[in-house]
């Protein structure tokens, strides 16, 4: 083996660890893409919700729930979450519907229309 083979092969290593920093051009940043993930839901889809409503009714206003868990049959979760680009404020909401006899009894979370309050009177922070 010729020994220039053997101080070349460590300096590449090197150079290509190096390669993690990437100097950027003052004022200019890289592309960084917006995630959002879970169901966007509004207020105004919130205020859709009447009690007494099927759970097939609830789906087409809010569509399929995040989370419905097949021991807590009668509760469905929804969670949203966006990180907006640039590194913006971390956006969330999380909400629960509760069904009773297979109909809309009442909601708990950060968005709630006025008469479907939980026990504690209001939305939950």
């Amino acid at each position: 083996m010729k020994p220039w083979i053997a101080l070349i092969a460590p300096l590449l290593a090197a150079l290509g660890a190096g390669c993690s920093y990437i100097p950027t051009i003052p004022g200019t940043t890289p592309y960084k893409m917006e995630i959002q993930q879970g169901n966007f839901v509004t207020q105004d889809m919130i205020s859709r919700l009447k009690p007494g409503m099927t759970r097939d009714q609830v789906k087409f206003v809010l569509g399929t729930p995040l989370v419905a868990d097949m021991f807590h049959a009668d509760r469905w979760d929804y969670i949203y979450a966006r990180e907006p680009m640039g590194g913006g404020r971390l956006e969330q909401r999380r909400f629960a519907l509760f069904f009773e006899d297979a109909k809309l009894k009442r909601i708990e979370g950060d968005v709630v229309p006025q008469g479907l309050e939980g026990p504690a009177g209001g939305a939950r922070q």
